[in-house]
């Protein structure tokens, strides 16, 4: 009996102290009720009441609403009428019209049209009702619109109303009753205001789905957005599509497209957009579409391939003072040869190759000490000699597989220090000029460049700038393995290092057939889907699951038209340009000046 009085005593405290807890988390601080408006905590809600609708409704016919560009919360009561009171309540509206035509009639009056339609609408249902193909519900519609301020709060107010007025929606604000139409509109499922109108099963279903078109706005509580850039219009509710990749789970993203899409026109517009915002861009140009683009800008391009262009692979970068310098350096040139030959060294090769990298870098006096790494670093061809030094079968083999990049034909990008340091907030890599043998691992030698200065510590990381890395045509890339390992591992590791990376590629094939391709995908927040071929349409929709009508989108979208993607959030857009943007992302640079 002790214990049970002591659980008593306890207990209602206990259970108070837990539900002031629970309010003081979920609950606004204090709630301020007036006739037209309510304070909620820090926010003010003012509550309006949908009291009349078109005669006829079209799909999606909520839609203006759901897309209304602020936080607006729209709550939709639906209760079923039991069919006794459906086929009562027709009855007496059907006598009440019949009686107006026929008073009308004898009195010689002009036949309402109105009353007419009525009739007829009346006379259907009851018909479709009867039948079993339809039924009535009582349906209340609520608007809670929320603002920051009183004086927003009375500007988006207006705009919601002539929003519900454009779709032929009349509203009418909860006054006196603001309290009430705030409560109806939080998941309580609680009606308190009770203002509802018969609809019957098509209305009701022309109002689904219950989505926006549009990304969501930001909760109450959470900070508005204040980085990102404009990617277009959204066509289905004409809203703005503003898209911030930086404060997402990672920058990077992926842009697929069949050819003639429109993927380089929007990713030129990316580029130009975050320039303003203050990124660092790279770009792997591999059919100079971003030279102009670059020049008209003040960028910097690095034609490799081009007579006096140089890249020297085993460069270590002054400012790093890693004491692992030196031997990133000699896993890198272990993949560069092993996309140069095409395929991955047998392990006897590998091993003379490793002690010809150490001997060459020791030759030059190139230690593991930072102190030492500004010394001039030894080149390919001091590897291959020092390969033929050791006078073993398997380094002898190798230094004759290097001939063609050490004195041969392909020699003249490697042979000799490197030219052009890369600097500047704009960097193009072209690839042009290089010969199809070399455009694999000219694109490499870009990327390694790029990542040497997005991994280099330059003091705290929030400090450093944000680097976007674009990376065109990728697919000539995702062919060889090696290259594909090195894309995949820069996918995963730029975000720790306050980077994001661009995939661009048209073949959607070697993306999404191989397992490194997948790699890139899943490691890419922001997923861009332009206009897909039919042919790859089916492999896109299921890795992207897409549903039937994103897939006819993306088949029928024209240049410039896709879906953004990330996690959750789909919505689809239009890519717009002002004319200065358009000239410098087409290359007439004589009109963007002018």
């Amino acid at each position: 009996m002790p214990s049970l009085r002591q659980r008593k005593t306890i207990g209602p405290d206990t259970n108070q102290a837990d539900s002031a807890a629970l309010t003081a988390v979920l609950g606004p601080a204090a709630v301020e009720n007036t006739p037209r408006y309510l304070r909620v905590g820090d926010g003010y809600t003012a509550s309006l009441i949908v009291t009349g609708y078109p005669a006829e409704v079209g799909p999606a016919w909520l839609d203006p609403l759901l897309a209304w560009p602020g936080r607006l919360d729209v709550a939709v009561y639906i209760d079923p009428l039991p069919a006794q009171a459906a086929a009562a309540r027709l009855r007496k509206q059907r006598g009440r019209l019949e009686s107006n035509r026929r008073t009308d009639a004898e009195k010689g009056r002009l036949v309402d049209p109105i009353t007419d339609a009525a009739a007829d609408d009346a006379a259907d249902m009851a018909d479709r009702i009867a039948r079993g193909h339809s039924k009535l519900f009582q349906v209340g519609l609520y608007l809670c619109v929320h603002a920051t301020t009183l004086e927003e709060l009375d500007e988006a107010v207006a705009h919601v109303r002539a929003t519900a007025a454009s779709v032929l929606l009349d509203t009418q604000p909860a006054t006196w009753r603001q309290l009430q139409g705030w409560t109806t509109t939080l998941p309580l499922a609680t009606d308190g205001l009770r203002m509802r109108r018969v609809m019957d099963t098509d209305a009701i279903a022309s109002a689904f789905p219950l989505a926006s078109a549009d990304l969501p706005a930001p909760l109450p509580g959470e900070p508005d957005t204040r980085g990102g850039v404009l990617y277009g219009l959204n066509p289905d509710s004409n809203g703005v599509v503003w898209w911030d990749r930086w404060a997402q789970q990672n920058a990077n993203s992926v842009v697929l497209a069949r050819s003639g899409a429109g993927k380089s026109y929007f990713v030129k517009l990316e580029v130009l957009r975050s320039l303003a915002d203050g990124v660092h861009v790279a770009i792997i140009d591999p059919d100079n579409e971003y030279i102009r683009l670059t020049e008209s800008v003040g960028g910097v391009t690095i034609a490799l391939g081009a007579e006096g262009v140089r890249l020297n692979p085993l460069d270590i970068p002054s400012a790093d003072r890693r004491p692992q310098a030196r031997t990133y350096r000699a896993l890198f040139l272990h993949t560069l040869i092993s996309v140069l030959l095409g395929q991955q060294p047998p392990p006897s090769e590998r091993a003379a190759l490793d002690k010809a990298i150490n001997h060459a870098y020791d030759q030059t006096g190139i230690s593991n000490d930072p102190d030492t790494w500004g010394r001039q670093a030894p080149l390919l061809r001091d590897v291959a000699t020092a390969l033929t030094d050791q006078h073993t079968e398997a380094a002898d083999n190798l230094a004759v597989r290097l001939t063609p990049w050490t004195t041969g034909s392909f020699r003249d990008l490697f042979d000799g220090p490197t030219t052009t340091i890369p600097s500047g907030q704009l960097v193009c890599w072209s690839t042009r000029q290089l010969a199809d043998e070399l455009r694999p691992p000219g694109m490499l030698l870009a990327l390694d460049a790029i990542w040497r200065q997005v991994d280099t510590p330059a003091g705290r990381l929030e400090q450093t700038p944000r680097r976007l890395v674009v990376v065109d045509e990728a697919w000539t890339l995702l062919r060889d393995g090696e290259g594909a390992k090195f894309l995949s591992r820069l996918a995963k590791s730029a975000r720790k290092r306050r980077a994001g990376l661009t995939v661009i590629t048209q073949d959607v094939g070697d993306l999404l057939s191989s397992d490194l391709g997948q790699v890139v995908i899943a490691n890419a927040t922001t997923q861009i889907l332009l206009r897909q071929a039919p042919q790859a349409i089916d492999v896109v929709a299921d890795v992207f699951a897409l549903t039937a009508g994103e897939a006819q989108v993306l088949l029928a979208a024209r240049r410039g038209e896709g879906l953004l993607m990330s996690g959750t959030h789909r919505v689809g857009f239009q890519a717009v340009a002002s004319n200065k943007e358009h000239h410098l992302c087409i290359g007439d640079l004589d009109l963007a000046n002018s």
